[in-house]
């Protein structure tokens, strides 16, 4: 009988999440893309350190209105990034992400996410951080 001397690891993976965000008003509660106050196409996301635009998708399914940023977390990174709308900020997102690999898995590990110069709440059940704006 032969035997090895080797581990065996079923596959595993685990993508980092993503960043989803509902611009609000603060009184109302109004999604302020549903209402019409604002329009996806206004949307400017940009890295803070080289003004650089930051890829993003706006999800309308379901009239939900949701800004997503996808690509936080494939790699070990710090992240630090404005999101305006008609060149008015709405918000800073700074992440501190570290892709880490345990148990044959490799996973995104968050030392930090902040989101700065605005009021939210975050959605523990969904992970959605609700931007309010007065």
């Amino acid at each position: 009988m032969l035997q090895s001397c080797g581990e065996s690891c079923g596959e595993c993976f685990t993508p980092p999440q993503n960043f989803m965000f509902e611009i609000v008003d603060k009184e109302s509660g109004a999604n302020l893309f549903a209402n019409g106050t604002y329009m996806s196409s206004q949307i400017q996301i940009k890295n803070t350190l080289n003004d650089s635009p930051v890829e993003f998708t706006f999800i309308n399914e379901n009239n939900s209105n949701l800004i997503s940023i996808d690509g936080i977390g494939w790699k070990t990174e710090i992240v630090n990034l404005k999101v305006d709308i008609t060149n008015n900020q709405l918000f800073k997102l700074y992440v501190d992400a570290e892709r880490k690999s345990a148990d044959c898995c490799n996973f995104t590990k968050y030392n930090e996410i902040n989101l700065s110069e605005c009021e939210f709440e975050l959605d523990s059940q969904t992970g959605i951080y609700k931007i309010l704006v007065e």
